[in-house]
């Protein structure tokens, strides 16, 4: 009996309304820039998943329920036409498992004979021409991201459980031919739910893996496996999210599942013409193939039903079909002969993409005109091309672009409440939102309370291939005790970039140290509505990072001592039984014994057959106590650390020693973080550290003490830069806190770098060296961009009118005392005389080719004449421009002109120059900087300091560039001298040696490691309210 013809309203016409179906939001307009697929984290989803396990009844997506609704056709009851409706969808029972909506039907093959005899003319020419294409068009593609990028090499992994290898070898030839790398992971077929999504969650966070494709067993294909893969990493196109956009359109965004897209081909070519009007059965088809091919067919003007193997009209629909899409097993029950000659079918049940038989059935063996093989081959090439635009967007990603970046709101009032009050009353972005608005990605940043967060130097990995932003540095004229606000201003600039110009910027600040936050200088956060917010918490202890530097320290000081213990109280014997002891009747040497024993030059690994000269060699460094330099520290002003002894104890048996304390931002560990360009490099500084001489006056290391692990064990966390937020929401790292006249003054190498490649090409990085040019900005140029390698575009030197009028001869500015009169009222012939200082500056700056800016920070004492006479002069002694400043009363809306005046100095040419060859000698390389710098004379070293400069240059130390120890009020060594001191000699009392920083550092004068309290500190108003919790009196 003839089966009735099905009514053409059955069939799902091509139509726009699916977008109604889709529950899943819209990607956000705050997407993460850096993800191309937007701001989704595939570890979230993953750990969301695992976190917030749902219940049996609703195992499936609400995507997925409502896109996946076979049409169920009608039937005639009664010579009545039911209306076509959604047939209801099977839900998870607890004893069946996965269901089979979820499953990805691979590698079952279809049994129908109907299929194995059908006829398809060029099938083989068909799959072997559109392969071809596509794998030569990928190839060149790469081709060209390679020239562009040459150290890039897109990765596909391929996780695996089992040991099934169908279809490994073709992906893995695919591959190779496009020139794609892969990584094959084969995870025990036993493995969890949970297991698996901890493997995926690896992969996704890991930036040398572009591309994730799962190949499981069956029961292992759940919801939360799929979308525990990240939405950019997603080469199969099987993520809610990828479906989520194909659905709505978004093409050029999303992921095309690489089957859907095979046989779409495939009936295009079959068709040899378009698919327009023709009717596509989709038979057996499920799961994320269902939803693709949904969308694709109807995109192409296909009318598509979907249905199962038992469904009641079957025999009629596959009558009515132009084309089938087979996509599981036919039942056994299902007769031959329901199939016409003349019909089209495609058959993707055997899918190599999925790995392993979803049925646990064996492929049943295709004749050679069927579509299967095909399907599978070309699937697999259009997988290795979306790796490639994967790794396209990826590249795109990193490129630059203007953040997407909500600044915070300023409502300056007047007169300009204290600092803390300012700070209070601005609310701070929670620090992992502005961590995603600067393209962070998630596990690139450890948080730490709600306003400050650590970022991981694995992002200098993922941005390699960016190109850097503009790099400006702060410096300033030679201040009063109160400071000029270089820090005020570093911050204002960065809000007028950012806030007011929509320029991405960074400012990059020192840690302020504890002592002057106590003692009379204050914080450092910037002041007014210019500032790093909270400001307690940046000027306090932040992420612990200095108390880390004071740990490593002290910890090396303890091991000098107590290795001088020792020595001296045991033979050789007894210490090389206690320095390699026997552990479980084995002596072994540990990894840096091993290297000490290198270093000795001897060749033997076995500790059992040293002599005994070689043992005596081992365990003696024989330390000569007058030579210490290892100083222990404190992170506290305390005079009375200046000079001490230790070791008055009886148990330290009569080894007493004179030593000192130094404040914990004058440690070698503080500019060897400063200085640093990574873990590796830090601890390989650290090993370097030489703390003293042995008695034949060689140098003895951290190294030999055998420390070194050790402290770079404690330096670990403190390594990684601090992300915070300006009062306008504005991004801030703060690392490091080295000062600049005792030290080399400037904030990390690391943090630089970091924030050059996050800002990209067009943004700018502004960062801050202390007191004056003559010290901070010459230790800039001549030791740190020797170690990072980076030049700046401009220099902003930063000028106050009080400060000028000091080096005019106004009288001493005290701290904590009332200005006088001279500096509060208008003097122009006092800011004129004073103008020397800021011209000697400007031609510092200038010695090193670089453009300058300056910078005037307007006090409401400051007249216009005097703001303009100071601004003239300043022109006319070589700056770019010069203008006035008043971000410290109007925020980042006062530094606009600043910010205006410095995008236009970037982009002049400079040609910037070293002062000096670091192959000079060392008094050669410290007269350079006394005469070229701070114009003295000539230099006059004491005996100490000739010896000490003769043994450094003996122990092959000559060739590192010098840090000079020295006064930040004055030009030359006497505090009291100011404006531009002129035919004085400059007297070098000693040099000590920072071998791990890589810096000699004279001392000039009587410059002292350890700071003083006055007698008034700062903390006599510093308090906390006990009901709030609220720190009073930071300023």
């Amino acid at each position: 009996m003839p089966q009735p013809r099905l009514t053409d309203s059955c069939w799902s016409r091509p139509r726009s309304v699916r977008r109604e179906l889709l529950p899943a939001p819209r990607p956000s307009p705050q997407a993460n820039n850096s993800s191309p697929l937007g701001s989704i984290s595939g570890s979230e989803i993953a750990l969301a998943a695992l976190q917030r396990p749902l219940p049996d009844t609703m195992r499936l997506s609400v995507l997925r329920q409502l896109a996946w609704r076979p049409v169920v056709l009608a039937a005639k009851q009664g010579g009545k036409k039911k209306s076509c409706g959604p047939r209801k969808l099977p839900l998870l029972r607890p004893a069946t498992g996965c269901p089979a909506v979820l499953l990805p039907h691979r590698g079952i093959c279809c049994t129908w004979d109907r299929l194995e005899k059908q006829q398809v003319t060029g099938s083989g020419g068909v799959q072997s021409s559109a392969a071809r294409q596509i794998i030569e068009s990928s190839r060149k593609a790469l081709n060209l991201l390679e020239r562009e990028h040459p150290t890039f090499k897109p990765t596909l992994s391929i996780v695996q459980t089992g040991e099934d290898d169908l279809g490994q070898e073709m992906i893995r030839n695919i591959a190779e031919e496009i020139g794609l790398n892969i990584l094959h992971i084969c995870l025990p077929h036993d493995y969890t739910e949970n297991e698996i999504i901890k493997e995926i969650v690896k992969l996704n966070e890991n930036p040398k893996i572009h591309g994730l494709l799962l190949r499981l067993c069956k029961e292992s294909y759940t919801s939360k496996i799929l979308n525990a893969v990240k939405p950019g990493k997603d080469v199969n196109g099987a993520t809610d999210f990828n479906l989520a956009r194909l659905m709505h359109g978004e093409m050029h965004e999303c992921v095309v599942p690489p089957t859907a897209s095979a046989v779409i081909k495939l009936l295009e070519e079959l068709a040899c013409a378009t698919l327009e009007g023709k009717k596509v059965l989709l038979l057996g088809v499920q799961g994320p193939l269902e939803v693709s091919l949904q969308c694709l067919l109807q995109r192409k003007g296909a009318i598509t039903m979907s249905c199962l193997w038992k469904t009641k009209q079957l025999q009629t629909m596959l009558h009515d079909a132009d084309m089938v899409v087979v996509g599981s097993t036919k039942p056994k029950e299902i007769p031959l002969t329901w199939m016409t000659p003349e019909m089209t079918t495609v058959d993707c049940s055997h899918d190599i993409l999925w790995g392993q038989n979803a049925s646990g059935e064996q492929p049943v063996k295709h004749n050679d005109h069927t579509l299967g093989e095909a399907v599978g081959q070309l699937a697999v090439v259009l997988c290795m091309q979306n790796l490639v635009k994967i790794s396209e967007r990826w590249i795109r990603a990193q490129q630059y672009k203007n953040w997407n970046l909500r600044c915070l709101k300023l409502q300056p009032l007047s007169p300009v409440p204290s600092d803390i009050e300012i700070s209070r009353g601005q609310s701070p972005k929670a620090i992992d939102v502005l961590a995603r608005e600067i393209g962070l990605l998630a596990d690139e940043i450890e948080i730490y309370g709600q306003t400050k967060a650590k970022v991981c130097l694995s992002l200098l990995e993922r941005l390699k291939d960016q190109p850097d932003g503009k790099y400006v540095l702060v410096a300033g004229i030679t201040p009063t005790p109160l400071g000029e606000g270089k820090s005020t201003v570093t911050i204002g600039l960065v809000q007028a970039l950012t806030g007011h110009l929509k320029v991405n910027s960074f400012a990059c600040l020192r840690q302020p140290s504890q002592g002057p936050t106590f003692g009379v200088k204050g914080g450092a956060a910037g002041g007014g509505y210019a500032q790093v917010i909270p400001m307690e918490e940046f000027n306090l202890h932040l992420t612990g990072d200095i108390h880390a530097i004071t740990a490593a320290n002290n910890l090396l000081a303890a091991a000098i001592d107590a290795r001088i213990l020792h020595e001296n109280t045991q033979s050789d014997k007894a210490l090389y039984n206690r320095l390699v002891p026997l552990v479980h009747g084995e002596r072994k040497f540990s990894t840096i014994q091993l290297a000490r024993i290198k270093r000795l030059g001897i060749t033997k690994m076995d500790p059992d057959i040293l002599t005994a000269d070689e043992i005596n060699r081992f365990v003696r460094l024989d330390i000569d106590t007058s030579t210490i330099t290892w100083q222990r520290v404190i992170d506290t002003n305390d005079r009375f650390l200046r000079k001490i002894t230790v070791g008055q104890a009886s148990t330290e048996k009569g080894f007493s020693r004179q030593t000192r304390f130094d404040i914990a931002v004058a440690s070698e560990i503080m500019a060897i973080l400063a200085l640093t360009s990574g873990l590796s490099d830090m601890k390989e500084r650290m090993g370097k550290i030489v703390v003293a001489n042995d008695k034949k006056g060689e140098p003895v290391t951290a190294e030999d003490l055998g420390v070194t692990g050790a402290l770079t064990v404690l330096m670990k966390d403190a390594i990684k830069p601090t992300l915070m937020q300006t009062l306008e929401g504005t991004p801030v790292f703060v690392h490091a806190g080295p000062f600049a006249n005792i030290a080399h003054g400037n904030s990390s190498v690391l943090a630089d770098k970091i924030a050059l490649k996050l800002v990209g090409k067009e943004g700018f990085v502004v960062t801050e060296a202390g007191f004056g040019a003559d010290i901070g900005m010459e230790k800039f140029f001549n030791i740190k961009c020797r170690a990072s390698g980076l030049v700046p575009s401009v220099v902003v030197l930063v000028a106050t009118v009080r400060a000028l009028k000091m080096h005019g001869g106004g009288p001493n500015v005290t701290a904590g005392a009332p200005l006088k009169k001279e500096y509060t009222d208008e003097n122009l012939k006092l800011v004129s005389d004073g103008c020397s200082n800021l011209r000697k500056q400007i031609e510092i700056a200038q010695q090193f080719g670089v453009p300058v800016v300056v910078a005037l920070n307007v006090f409401r004492t400051d007249s216009p004449a005097e703001v303009d006479l100071v601004c003239e002069i300043a022109k006319q002694s070589g700056a770019s421009d010069a203008v006035p400043c008043n971000h410290w009363s109007d925020g980042g809306r006062g530094a606009v002109e600043l910010a205006q005046a410095v995008k236009r100095a970037a982009n002049q040419q400079r040609s910037f120059r070293y002062l000096y060859d670091l192959e000079l000698p060392i008094v050669e390389k410290i007269r350079i900087i006394a005469q070229k710098i701070y114009g003295a004379e000539d230099i006059e070293l004491s005996p100490t300091a000739q010896s000490q400069i003769n043994c450094y240059s003996e122990q092959g130390f000559g060739n590192l560039p010098i840090c000079m120890a020295k006064t930040h009020l004055s030009l030359s060594h006497m505090p009291e001298w100011k404006g531009v001191p002129t035919g004085f000699i400059l007297p070098i009392s000693d040099v000590r040696a920072s071998i791990g920083a890589g810096f000699i550092y004279p001392l000039v004068g009587t410059m002292s490691t350890m700071p003083g309290l006055p007698t008034r500190p700062c903390f006599y108003d510093i308090d906390l309210d006990p009901d709030t919790e609220e720190v009073k009196g930071l300023f």
